[in-house]
């Protein structure tokens, strides 16, 4: 693959990983799904991994499988009108500015 295609999908990932933050804060979506898709966006932006990025080929898998996996399961219990609204906000977001959230930040500082 070439670089322009890994650059489009990580920016995809980022726009799906700050839908499930938006769809997360909506009302209309079930209490389980909530649950699950701020489980998924934090461990999405934590510096804090479950296997460490410098243990050879493993490191990555994380990465590479559990954290699209646990965005696809969690857009499966969203509502798709919500997942639509949350999606369009996220792109007219990221495309204006990256979104950021001080708190997060103090969190992870904290940790």
């Amino acid at each position: 693959m070439r670089t322009a295609t890994w650059k489009q999908k990580a920016r995809q990932l980022k726009a799906e990983t700050y839908a499930l933050y938006l769809a997360a804060r909506d009302p209309r979506v079930p209490w389980y799904a909530k649950i699950f898709a701020v489980c998924v966006v934090a461990y999405a932006l934590s510096p804090i991994e479950l296997i460490p990025d410098f243990i050879p080929i493993v490191g990555y898998l994380d990465d590479l499988v559990l954290v699209p996996l646990g965005i696809a399961l969690t857009l499966n219990m969203i509502p798709p009108v919500v997942l639509a609204e949350c999606r369009a906000r996220a792109e007219i977001t990221m495309e204006k500015n990256k979104p950021t959230s001080w708190m997060a930040a103090a969190v992870i500082i904290l940790i």
